[in-house]
């Protein structure tokens, strides 16, 4: 990697917009990653033939944010489009009211194709698991520049060496876990302006999407997220737990049918539970960056985090 280099650990929103900050600061940047592709949490699986966001569900933009521009620029090129400011509540008991907030953005091919797109000018090596990060800094005994880890707070704390000053500023035990189950119909049997729904005092669901809706093209398939209590007790075996939020779904929307198909993500470090208002930390020639940082938790939080920490390490390199 070479002594004068910067290298990123993970590939989500946040380690490539740290990447991008970098680069154009003039500052020699690797990001490296253990995924096939780029894309994080913000990442899916291609199911029944079309791509199906099992992350983040959609992302929103400040009005006169730097991120604002971003999100602009991938809504002309065709990789974003807006979806709604709409969204369904719902409780125990189904369906009860509407609530209206910022504009939502969707994506065609997914929301990690705007991950990929932000890394397409960038050095990005898949595949690549890092074990340690030590003062130095040094990336698996490697002396490299300095080192940016763009993930949760629990797998940072796995990777930094034990006494690195940076890790003071972790908090890994407040992370929470989610499961995100891919429902598909041959036929949609929920209302056409369902866009999604805010679940609350739920045992089992917290937030459902209508993901053909989101996507643009109609697809019979909705996308469920659970409780953090309720993946909790399924982490082991997240795939026997399918069968109890399809049923969850059905009953709180009233559809009479079994799922065609069933498909099952287990994010065991999902969200924090308390976003801190610190966009990022910097000791020693280590970064941490995320939607841990800059809050609160979400997709422009992330990015924004990412790009703070680059533009304060290549301050710093200089």
């Amino acid at each position: 990697m070479g002594d004068e280099t910067t290298t990123v650990v993970g590939a989500g929103i946040s380690g490539v917009a740290c990447a991008r900050a970098l680069r154009a600061a003039g500052v020699p940047v690797r990001v490296v990653d253990r995924g096939r592709r780029p894309g994080g949490r913000m990442g899916g699986r291609t199911l029944a033939g079309r791509p199906v966001d099992l992350g983040a569900s959609y992302l929103t933009a400040s009005p006169g944010s730097p991120f604002e521009a971003v999100v602009a620029d991938w809504v002309r090129r065709g990789l974003a489009a807006p979806w709604t400011d709409t969204f369904a509540v719902a409780g125990p008991d189904g369906l009860e009211r509407t609530t209206t907030g910022p504009l939502r953005f969707g994506t065609p091919g997914g929301l990690r194709t705007l991950v990929v797109d932000l890394a397409r000018e960038l050095d990005v090596e898949q595949e690549r698991a890092v074990t340690t990060v030590t003062a130095g800094p040094a990336v698996d005994a490697e002396p490299v520049g300095a080192v940016v880890l763009a993930m949760p707070d629990p797998q940072a704390a796995r990777l930094l060496a034990p006494g690195a000053p940076v890790a003071r500023a972790l908090d890994p035990g407040s992370w929470q876990p989610a499961l995100a189950v891919a429902l598909g119909w041959p036929a949609r049997q929920w209302p056409a302006d369902l866009h999604g729904a805010f679940v609350h005092d739920h045992p089992v669901l917290e937030w459902v999407a209508d993901d053909g809706d989101r996507r643009g093209d109609g697809a019979p398939v909705l996308v469920a997220h659970t409780t953090a209590a309720f993946a909790a007790r399924h982490l082991d075996d997240p795939g026997a737990a399918g069968p109890q939020v399809a049923g969850a779904v059905r009953r709180m929307l009233g559809i009479a049918e079994e799922p065609a198909w069933t498909h099952v993500h287990r994010w065991s470090h999902a969200r924090p539970t308390a976003p801190r208002e610190a966009p990022f930390a910097l000791d020693g020639g280590i970064g941490l960056c995320g939607d841990g940082w800059s809050a609160p938790s979400k997709v422009e939080g992330a990015w924004r985090s990412g790009d703070a920490l680059g533009s304060a390490l290549a301050a710093a390199l200089r």
